[in-house]
């Protein structure tokens, strides 16, 4: 927020916003593609993330050949 209230900082961002505006429409067809396969990674990778399997924890190899008894102190 504080490099927001500086107004040589302000007119440096708004710049870079327009010129990236400007670039964007320069290369108009490659540049819009290129957007749209990043905001479809992002897309993509939250589904696989949400949807990924939960990890099951192996069974204990030992714990057919004796009990195990609750550690209490």
């Amino acid at each position: 927020m504080f490099i927001l209230i500086a107004p040589q900082s302000r007119a440096f961002l708004m710049g870079v916003l327009i010129r990236t505006g400007e670039n964007l429409n320069a290369w108009a067809p490659f540049s819009y593609i290129v957007l749209a396969l990043f905001l479809a990674a992002l897309f993509a990778s939250i589904y696989m993330m949400k949807t990924w399997p939960e990890r099951e924890e192996p069974e204990n190899p030992m714990a057919k050949y004796r009990r195990e008894e609750p550690f209490d102190e």
